[in-house]
């Protein structure tokens, strides 16, 4: 499946996860760690651990540098 992920202020990008791929998988995906980002689905934030549903989401960064 492939789903395009805007990261607000940064790029959008298109990948392709695994048909049971979670949230989590697709953050894992856009190079994120799950615990640094929220996905959002029509601007509602989403579990990491349910199913991607969709082909396009938004990815906010809670953290940055370190």
């Amino acid at each position: 499946m492939n789903v395009t992920c805007e990261v607000v202020g940064e790029e959008t990008t298109t990948v392709s996860v695994a048909a049971d791929a979670t949230y989590a998988d697709l953050c894992r995906a856009v190079g994120y760690s799950p615990h640094e980002v929220t996905v959002l689905v029509d601007e509602t934030p989403v579990a990491e651990d349910a199913p991607v549903e969709t082909d396009r989401v938004t990815v906010l960064r809670l953290v940055k540098g370190g």
